[in-house]
């Protein structure tokens, strides 16, 4: 069907969940389906750890599924105004609000998101992404969006052979907090990559996110342990337990976002987090390097005494 040729989902390596869709169906077509769709879409995704919302091939939809989309990645308990649509043939507007209760269950806000763009993601496809991105509910990864006309109109001109195809609805916002929206200019995404590399920069960011409570975990019992300034430890252990990682889509930003939180609290400019990276293209020692300077021991082969090790290199 039309529906299956323009929706597609797996769930990758590290329990990431993909959904893409390519046309965004309206609301009739996903009340008559939202069962089905429920049962053999969503209910598979609904055990990742994190999900991935690709829309870079999206190039059409209807506006009456907005509400219907953004509602099963928005917390249950509360409604949230999401746009407001001007039309101008009838001269009204319609507003937008997420959807008191969904069939089936919502995707956890605990749960990172990530949507994907491209350059032809336009339409109805760059509300929703300009809507989850005011939201905070998603990092956007991939390249600005179209900043295409919200709904189109093919109007004949006269009684002759030509035809004018004019925008006739746009939205209001309000989540842009203006009259601003993405029309005409796109959505700027929070990683700007080429389309073709934003699945992968997406993986990327959500390995290091899925990393972030084993890191925050490292730096309190380094703290605990060892930092001499032990009269500010418990504040700087409390900024750890309560410090918002939202806006961390890499390791830059982590470093960056630790030392001045670290170092604001701590008021000591020497508390320093770094990151070390692999050293990839580090010369290859010569023949005979290793009875010169001593053998390298082997690698454990127990995972315990492998984290022992990790943990004794661990600076």
């Amino acid at each position: 069907s039309e529906l299956q040729r323009s929706m597609s989902y797996k769930v990758l390596e590290g329990n990431v969940g993909y959904l893409r869709i390519d046309s965004i169906p309206d609301q009739e077509v996903l009340s008559q389906l939202g069962g089905f769709l429920v049962t053999h879409v969503w209910r598979q995704l609904m055990g990742s750890s994190a999900l991935v919302l690709d829309l870079r091939h999206c190039t059409g939809g209807h506006v009456s599924s907005i509400p219907y989309l953004v509602s099963y990645l928005h917390p249950g308990g509360t409604v949230l105004h999401v746009d407001t649509i001007y039309n101008r043939p009838s001269n009204t507007t319609t507003e937008l609000w997420t959807l008191p209760q969904v069939l089936g269950e919502r995707y956890s806000a605990d749960k990172d998101m990530v949507v994907l763009t491209s350059g032809h993601t336009r339409g109805v496809a760059e509300d929703i992404v300009y809507i989850l991105k005011q939201m905070g509910r998603a990092i956007v990864v991939g390249e600005r969006t179209k900043g295409s006309a919200l709904e189109l109109q093919k109007l004949r001109i006269g009684h002759s052979d030509f035809f004018l195809t004019l925008p006739v609805s746009r939205s209001l916002g309000p989540l842009g907090g203006g009259s601003q929206t993405w029309e005409g200019s796109g959505v700027l995404p929070c990683v700007g990559t080429p389309a073709e590399q934003a699945l992968e920069k997406a993986l990327g960011i959500l390995t290091l996110r899925r990393a972030l409570p084993q890191i925050i975990q490292r730096l309190e019992e380094a703290l605990k342990n060892y930092y001499t300034l032990v009269s500010r430890v418990p504040a700087l252990l409390h900024l750890l337990a309560n410090m918002d990682f939202s806006a961390i889509v890499s390791e830059e930003d982590l470093v960056a976002k630790l030392n001045a939180d670290l170092q604001a609290v701590s008021e000591d400019p020497r508390l320093l987090v770094r990151a070390i990276m692999p050293r990839e293209n580090s010369p290859k020692p010569e023949p005979g390097a290793n009875e010169q300077l001593g053998t390298l021991p082997a690698v454990p082969e127990d995972e315990a005494a492998r984290q022992a090790l990790v943990k004794s290199e661990f600076q």
